[in-house]
């Protein structure tokens, strides 16, 4: 049974659940990371999910996780990328409305870099933006990031199931053009990234802690 979540976040429906998560020592900003499709079985105990998060705790962020309407204690009901949009803009203002001015991350798995990068990549508040499994090939309209002025990650398996790295690669490739945009690609790796999760905790702190530095 997975834990509950440690703080409620007031939403336009009622009510996000959450899990916050502090750093050792001093915090250098704070992270957000959405998780994949509810209807999927996605939560924000998700094993990717968890070691993103881990990996910006590790970085120096207080780092939260919540789970989007109508999954574990938060209440309304999915309602697709509209949806899930909306929740993010609402865990974004919660962050930014408790640690004001701070610098944020903010990292997305499957419908979670879907919703999130849709959200993240017009909101000034967002420094920098991470999208894991990106689902380019299940979703098809990722060109409203190339829009994007702030550095993106993208880390994917090479046989991701719902994108291909043929279809990432051209994605990326338009994204380059714009802004600071880095693809990580775990080799004999599929979309849950089995076997490579404590190598995507690594990454994704690696990543953050240099992009902050710069």
């Amino acid at each position: 049974m997975y834990p509950k979540g440690n703080l409620f976040i007031p939403a336009p429906h009622g009510r996000l659940e959450a899990i916050l998560k502090e750093p050792r020592g001093d915090r250098r900003g704070i992270a957000i990371v959405c998780h994949p499709h509810p209807l999927g079985g996605g939560t924000m105990h998700n094993k990717v999910v968890f070691r993103a998060a881990a990996g910006l705790v590790d970085a120096g962020l207080t780092t939260l996780r919540f789970n989007f309407r109508g999954v574990g204690d938060s209440t309304g009901v999915h309602s697709e990328i509209p949806g899930g949009m909306e929740d993010v803009r609402t865990a974004i203002d919660h962050m930014a409305a408790e640690y004001p001015g701070e610098d944020l991350t903010l990292a997305g798995f499957s419908f979670g870099s879907r919703t999130g990068m849709a959200v993240g990549i017009a909101d000034d508040r967002v420094a920098r933006l991470i999208s894991i499994g990106t689902p380019v090939d299940k979703y098809g309209d990722y060109d409203f990031l190339t829009e994007a002025r702030k550095p993106i990650l993208f880390v994917h398996g090479d046989n991701d199931e719902f994108g291909s790295l043929e279809s990432l690669n051209l994605l990326v490739e338009k994204v380059s053009k714009v802004t600071d945009t880095e693809l990580m690609v775990f080799k004999n790796c599929g979309h849950f990234f089995d076997d490579h999760l404590n190598e995507l905790r690594d990454s994704v702190k690696d990543w953050t802690v240099r992009k902050m530095s710069a």
